[in-house]
Formats: structure tokens, C-alpha cells, sequence
């Protein structure tokens, strides 16, 4: 499939695989592909729209071990996985039965997504992105971010040779400072929130016609990368969908496209179309989702982010009552819990699962059980929950919490004793 190009003159043709168009969320206008994101006819959020022609699953078992596997689903051109890229996804999915024991829930899925190239599930989406820039005419690869994202865009810039410019607010966590800054981009600080960073990224990518903000201008296709989260947990299962499944909540994009993820695969008949529900977990300091389901409304409300789970810290999420929508029409539900729960989820998952996450993670865990408790979760129903980052990002969460259980001299009897024997 060819299209207009309008970024570029010089180049006539596109290929961006089997989409074939963006329409807007709200009303369903259609216009060619470009890279805009939002409807000048209705202003909501833009999406790709697809000619997926036929799609089998021995096509996809035969393709590479990460997310291009699933070339043929995303808006990235056939070549994608011959240019120089991060090459991310083909992540585990770890059958978790002693955290499942300890939440008291009968079959519990892990998606450990902290081993990507930059340790976040934020590889995938930055890879289609950049995927679909290249084809746009683009130069530079830029963001605003909470952290993971950051990594991601400086790492996938290096690695194909591109400048990249990253805007963080200042209290961004110092290691996923350190971690992005490595890369040796343009790292750029902002004294502010996450929302006012995202603000001036939109008024720079206006100015700055070569810079492909990941997160703005070509957000429709940058998106569609978390998809291939729902195709991966899909295939891990056997070629088949799980009952219900934990998404932690920023923007709310994740949320959104690992239910079109699983609907994709249904109505290419790559799975059976069976029923699933949706969760969306939050943290107490910034859960402007949570609070709408809960009061029943459908509109989101923006609020000054205040807690640890800083990668979750959106104020105004851009696709929060498009998450509404899915929870609903799933059957699912949005909870949030406060920074010490998130810290328990942590640890509660590094000590029955040998796996360590960022503060999002902990999120995830905690609302899990925070969800069964209330009632909302199903004990019975097989349980995915998606671990989205690693904690060697946030270690300043947990630092006041763990160290040594002693301090000894170099003596068997000292350690002995101290271990109680």
C-alpha cells in the first residue's frame, strides 16, 4: 500500500505496511496518513486504520523473536527489520504461582517487560515511532517523558544514527536521568510537571518541522506499538486470550491498545474471539481515571500529580475516557492505591517471583489485590498482570525500606547468630 507523502516533497510514496488511513476517535472522519494526531474535523485523537488483508499464525511464528514479528498488524514499513533498530519485544511471560498463592488468586500471568533494550515496555512504542518518522521525512527524534520514555527515545536515536532531544521535568528520578542522558542526546529539563513539559513539546513540534515528538505528532503510530503487548501475551498463551488482565494507567494509551491488540487477533481469527476483562490500575497520588469510574462519570477530570510511581504521574491523560470506555465495555473496573501500597507491591513481587519492577509495577501487583479484595477481580479467572519497567530505575523508592538483615564481622558464629541458629 503507497500513499501521499506531505511531510517530505521530495519523496512521493510511503510505506507504512497495511495502514491505509487515520480516523479520528470520536466521529470516525477519515483523512490519508500524515503525521498529525488530532481531527481537524472533530479534534479528538487520531488512530490508524488498517487493510490487514489475510494474516496467519504460522506467518508470525516465522518472523524474528521481537516485535516485528507482528510487522503486518502495525504501521511500519515491510523492510522495518533491516534498518538499524532496538529490536524490542519477545519478552517473557512468567506463570507466577507463588505471587498467585499470595494474592489468593488460582492462575496468575506475569509480563515482564523490563527485559527491552532500555528495560521498559516504552521500546516498543519508540520503535514503531520511529519506524513511521523515517517514512515521514523526519530527522530528529524527540519526547516529552515521565522516564521510561526518555530512555527509549535517546536509545532508539543512537542506535539509528539520529540526534534526539528529550524534555523531562526536573525531579525526574536520577537514574532514569542517568540512563537517558548516557545516550549522549540533547536532555533537556524542565522546571515543572510532567503536563507542563508535555505542553512545550506540542509548541516545539510545532516549531520545529523535522522533529518527530514520539508522543505528539506522531502519537497515532507511536501508540500502536503497545498492541504488540496483547499480541505477545496472546500467543505466550497458546494462541488464545486470558480472562481478565491488570494494565497500569498513564496516559491511558497502553490500556486502550492492548484491548485492540486482543480484538485484532479475534477478528483475524487468529484467536478465538472469547471474553476478557480489563483493569486499569493507578496510584492514589495521581488518579484522575480511577476517580471518574469510581464517581461514575465520563469525563476526566486533571489533577496535580503527588506520588512515588512517577512514570504514572499524567494529570490530564490524554486517552483517559477512551480507557473509561474499554473498563466498561469489558466489564472491568479502575482502582488506585496510595504509595505504601506500591512499595508492598514491589517487594511483594521481588520475593515470590525473583522479579524486581519500578514503582508502576508495584501499582500493578498492589491494585491486583486491592481489586480481589473488593471483590471486583475474579479469584478464579486467569490473571495476567503487566510489569511494565524495571526497578533498578526507581531504586529511591524503596531505599528507606531494604538494606541488610545485619551488620556482622567476618565470623561464621557472628552470622550464625545473627541468622539466628
Amino acid at each position: 500500500m503507497t500513499a501521499s507523502l506531505g511531510t517530505d516533497p521530495a519523496r512521493t510514496t510511503l510505506d507504512l505496511g497495511p495502514a491505509v488511513e487515520l480516523v479520528s476517535k470520536e466521529e470516525g472522519h477519515r483523512q490519508p496518513l500524515a503525521p498529525e494526531f488530532v481531527s481537524a474535523e472533530d479534534f479528538s485523537p487520531l488512530e490508524v486504520a488498517y487493510d490487514f488483508g489475510r494474516v496467519r499464525r504460522e506467518d508470525i511464528e516465522a518472523g524474528p523473536k521481537n516485535i516485528w514479528r507482528y510487522k503486518k498488524l502495525l504501521p511500519v514499513p515491510s523492510t522495518v527489520e533491516q534498518i538499524p533498530n532496538t529490536e524490542p519485544g519477545g519478552t517473557r511471560l512468567v506463570r507466577a504461582d507463588r505471587l498467585a498463592k499470595a494474592l489468593g488468586l488460582k492462575t496468575v500471568w506475569v509480563k515482564d517487560d523490563t527485559g527491552n533494550p532500555t528495560h521498559s515496555f516504552k521500546d516498543r512504542v519508540v520503535a514503531v515511532a520511529l519506524a513511521a518518522a523515517r517514512e515521514f521525512g523526519f530527522e530528529v527524534l524527540a519526547c516529552p517523558s515521565t522516564g521510561n520514555l526518555a530512555n527509549a527515545t535517546a536509545a532508539a536515536a543512537a542506535r539509528a544514527g539520529w540526534r534526539s532531544v528529550v524534555l523531562i521535568p526536573k525531579s525526574l528520578e536520577r537514574a532514569k536521568i542517568l540512563t537517558t542522558a548516557v545516550y549522549d542526546g540533547d536532555l533537556i529539563a524542565v522546571d515543572g510537571n510532567y503536563d507542563d513539559v508535555n505542553r512545550l513539546a506540542t509548541e516545539l513540534a510545532a516549531e520545529h518541522p523535522k522533529w518527530a515528538f514520539v508522543n505528539v505528532n506522531v502519537r497515532p503510530y507511536y501508540s500502536e506499538g503497545s498492541k504488540t503487548l496483547g499480541f505477545e501475551v496472546a500467543e505466550q498463551l497458546g494462541w488464545r486470550l486470558p480472562e481478565q488482565i491488570v494494565v497500569p494507567i498513564a496516559s491511558g494509551s497502553q490500556l486502550t491498545k492492548v484491548d485492540k491488540g486482543f480484538r485484532e487477533f479475534g477478528q483475524l481469527g487468529l484467536v478465538e474471539a472469547s471474553p476478557y476483562k480489563v483493569f486499569g490500575a493507578q496510584a492514589t497520588g495521581c488518579s484522575p481515571v480511577s476517580t471518574a469510574f469510581r464517581n461514575g462519570h465520563d469525563v476526566v477530570q486533571p489533577v496535580k500529580p503527588d506520588t512515588i510511581a512517577r512514570s504514572l504521574a499524567i494529570g490530564n491523560p490524554a486517552d483517559g475516557p477512551y480507557v473509561l470506555d474499554v473498563v466498561h465495555r469489558t466489564g472491568g473496573a479502575i482502582e488506585d492505591v496510595t504509595d505504601e501500597e506500591v512499595v508492598e507491591g514491589i517487594r511483594l513481587l521481588a520475593r515470590t517471583e525473583g522479579i524486581f519492577t519500578e514503582t508502576a509495577g508495584g501499582v500493578t501487583v498492589a491494585t491486583a489485590k486491592k481489586l480481589l479484595e473488593t471483590g471486583k477481580l475474579d479469584p478464579d479467572a486467569e490473571t495476567v498482570l503487566l510489569i511494565t519497567g524495571d526497578g533498578l530505575k526507581t531504586l529511591d523508592a524503596v531505599e528507606n525500606h531494604l538494606g541488610p538483615k545485619a551488620t556482622v564481622p567476618p565470623s561464621t558464629e557472628a552470622v550464625s547468630k545473627a541468622l539466628g541458629y
